[in-house]
């Protein structure tokens, strides 16, 4: 009777440990594969920012280019009323 309780108390111990250290790498990889795909969505995001800024940036470079566009034609329409006119 003695000899089985030994022989229980020492596959419950064994079967503890094999529970636990079977947890303990599952949640390591987990953990990793979680940083992992972190880090990646992390890169994503500051692409996508980068991206926002730029796109910033080329709107306010098309607005003032189409300021520009409107004060030419202005030009351009004052020069041909002016030879219209008689002027030249």
């Amino acid at each position: 009777m003695e000899s089985s309780i030994i022989v229980a108390a020492i596959t419950g111990g064994l079967a503890l440990i094999g529970t636990l250290a079977g947890t303990y790498f599952a949640n390591r990889k987990s953990s990793a594969l979680i940083a992992y795909r972190l880090e990646e969505l992390e890169k994503r995001v500051q692409a996508h920012n980068n991206l926002v800024e730029r796109m910033y940036q080329v709107e306010e470079r098309t607005e003032l280019q189409e300021e520009k566009i409107k004060v030419v034609n202005h030009r351009i329409e004052d020069l041909e009323d002016f030879h219209k006119g008689g002027g030249g």
